[in-house]
C-alpha cells in the first residue's frame, strides 16, 4: 500500500486508499496541513487499484509535479513529488522507500508532532495536527474548525513552546477543560483529555521526560557516624566504609602478634625484678 508523506515533516502522512484522499488546510481533509500557504481544499488523489490520479481542487493555486508546473488531472507514480504551497509531498512505498529530512523543522523542538485525537462519536479517531500555533473554534478563519453552536467563534488557542504544548482559553462562553478541570491557560501532556465545552479530545504527542524512571547507580555499603551540624547538635550522616589496606592474613595475625609482644615484655620485666631482688639479698647477707 502506498502513502503520501510531507518530506520535511514525516509525521504528516496519509495512506492512499480507494476511492481517494484529499489534502488541504480544512479539518475535514484526509491530510490536514495547518499552513497558510495551503488552500482549505487543495488537491485530491483518486485511487483506483494501482492507478493514482492527481486533481487540483484549489482552482487558482499552482501545483508542481517533480519541480514542474502541471495541469490536472494527471497520473502519479511511486516517488513522485508534489509541491503544494510551501510543502513538498511525496508518494512512497513504506516497504522500500526511506525518507530523510534535512530540514531544521523536522529536528527542532518546534517540529515535535502534537495532535488532537477526537473522542466524540461523530468524528471518533480523527486526528487534527497541531503546529506551532493553532486556533480552535466555530469560525471558518480558525485553524481547526467545528461547526458546533456551543463552541465560541474563537474558542481556544494551542501553542507549542520549546517542544511543550499549551492551551489558552480565548474567553469562550462554555469553557476549556483539561482532565475535567476548567482552565484559562494550562500545559497539556500526552494522554490528557482536552475538552472544549463537551467536545473532547485525547492529546497525542511525545512522552514527558518526567514520566521516565531514572535508574540509580549501586551505592557502597554505609555505616553511620555523627557529625556536628550546629553547635551543640549532632546529626547522623552516611560515611562510606573504607576497606583495610592490610592483606587479609595480616589482619587476622595482628592480635596474635600483639599477644606475643606483651608476653615477652612480661617475661623481661619479671626477670629483671628477680635479678634485682637477688642482688639485694646478696648485699643484705
Amino acid at each position: 500500500m502506498l502513502k503520501l508523506c510531507d518530506v520535511n515533516d514525516l509525521g504528516q502522512s496519509v495512506w492512499l486508499v480507494s476511492p481517494g484522499v484529499t489534502v488541504g488546510r480544512a479539518q475535514s481533509s484526509d491530510l490536514c496541513i495547518a499552513d497558510d500557504s495551503i488552500a482549505k481544499s487543495h488537491l485530491k488523489i483518486a485511487v483506483d487499484g494501482d492507478t493514482l490520479t492527481l486533481h487540483n481542487l484549489s482552482g487558482a493555486a499552482r501545483i508542481l509535479l517533480n519541480g514542474k508546473s502541471t495541469g490536472t488531472p494527471c497520473q502519479l507514480k511511486i516517488n513522485d513529488q508534489i509541491k503544494v504551497g510551501s510543502r513538498l509531498l511525496q508518494v512512497i512505498d513504506p516497504k522500500v522507500t526511506k525518507l530523510k529530512s534535512d530540514s531544521p523543522r523536522a529536528t527542532s523542538s518546534k517540529g515535535i508532532a502534537w495532535a488532537l485525537r477526537a473522542n466524540h462519536r461523530a468524528i471518533a479517531g480523527k486526528v487534527f495536527p497541531v503546529k506551532e500555533s493553532a486556533v480552535v473554534g466555530r469560525s471558518d478563519e480558525c485553524d481547526i474548525t467545528f461547526s458546533l453552536s456551543h463552541l465560541s467563534r474563537r474558542h481556544a488557542r494551542l501553542e507549542v513552546r520549546e517542544g511543550l504544548l499549551f492551551v489558552i482559553d480565548l474567553g469562550s462562553a462554555n469553557g476549556t477543560f483539561v482532565n475535567n478541570r476548567k482552565v484559562s491557560e494550562s500545559r497539556v501532556r500526552r494522554g490528557d483529555e482536552l475538552r472544549f465545552d463537551t467536545l473532547s479530545f485525547s492529546i497525542v504527542g511525545p512522552a514527558d521526560d518526567n514520566n521516565r524512571t531514572a535508574v540509580r547507580p549501586a551505592l557502597p555499603e554505609f555505616e553511620m557516624r555523627s557529625a556536628p551540624s550546629l553547635p551543640g547538635e549532632a546529626v547522623t550522616v552516611p560515611h562510606a566504609i573504607q576497606p583495610s589496606s592490610l592483606p587479609e592474613e595480616e589482619v587476622e595475625d595482628k592480635p596474635k602478634a600483639k599477644g606475643k609482644v606483651w608476653l615477652l615484655v612480661t617475661v623481661l620485666v619479671l626477670g629483671a625484678a628477680g635479678y634485682l631482688w637477688g642482688t639485694n639479698q646478696g648485699f643484705i647477707g
